[in-house]
């Protein structure tokens, strides 16, 4: 049995200091949600009198209950899209050896390198001549056509450290690729698909700016900007935000904690390649 060091008292003092860092602006946010309105307090006094009204009022004042219907609709498209033009292109780029693979490869990752923000204009003219603008669909769009590059690389990587048996015995007895992929590889990719579909459901379920430049003008809203209509020049209701950052940050930490465990193991797979 170890004994107890004076490193292993550092190391515990260091956990502890970064989870209080981490914890602090968690217990703030809620703090600030269940403080009355124009309380001058500080932030970080814990709040005496707590009040559930603001989650109330953030609910009916910023319409949230649509807004997470909007960016649900909108998340679990983009997902879905991702997952399926992401594996499909990852597999025969992970088992074709062929000049073309690499280079076709090489060509998608370019996506990662290449800022979005340079594309913002010419994308708002594409989506508003194919009479998107204002609708889920132009996020769907641009999120599926934004992540897709990331997901494939996760995909590749994984995939090459992916045994090759199972699919050849399926080849040999009659499936095609397409349905040996369907149904011995794909199954296969549950930990990778899992990290592709947490990583992507937070970015977009978190996404501010393109909803905003998309949806402007529109009734349809998502949480970020639905939230954000209690900042004004004048006047901002923090309570209110706070609340309804609580309320947003909900369904999707439930998703995470519920998939979390893929994370790790997906990350892992994928560099063992």
């Amino acid at each position: 049995m170890r004994s107890y060091t004076w490193r292993s008292f550092l190391l515990e003092l260091v956990m502890l200091v970064v989870t209080v860092a981490f914890a602090f602006p968690l217990y703030v946010l809620v703090n600030l949600s269940l403080r009355a309105p124009h309380d001058p307090s500080s932030a970080a006094r814990l709040t005496m009198s707590p009040t559930l009204q603001n989650y109330s009022d953030a609910w009916q004042q910023a319409g949230l209950g649509g807004a997470i219907a909007n960016s649900a609709l909108v998340t679990i498209a983009s997902v879905v899209v991702i997952v399926i033009v992401s594996s499909l292109a990852a597999y025969p780029l992970a088992r074709v050896t062929a000049a073309w693979s690499r280079a076709t490869f090489l060509l998608i990752m370019l996506g990662l390198l290449l800022p979005f923000q340079l594309a913002l204009l010419p994308l708002y003219q594409t989506v508003r001549d194919l009479h998107l603008l204002g609708t889920p669909w132009a996020l769907v769009l641009f999120y599926s056509g934004l992540q897709v590059p990331f997901a494939t690389f996760l995909y590749v990587g994984f995939l090459r450290a992916l045994p090759r048996d199972y699919e050849e015995a399926a080849l040999l007895d009659g499936c095609t690729p397409f349905q040996a992929f369907r149904s011995v590889v794909f199954p296969l990719l549950r930990p990778i698909t899992g990290t592709v579909v947490i990583l992507n459901a937070v970015l977009v379920w978190n996404d501010f700016l393109t909803p905003l430049l998309y949806l402007s003008g529109s009734t349809q809203q998502t949480i970020p900007v639905a939230i954000f209509g209690f900042l004004g020049q004048y006047v901002s209701q923090w309570e209110l935000v706070f609340a309804g950052l609580v309320i947003g940050s909900l369904p999707i930490l439930f998703v995470y904690f519920a998939m979390q465990r893929h994370i790790i193991k997906g990350f892992a797979g994928g560099l063992k390649g």
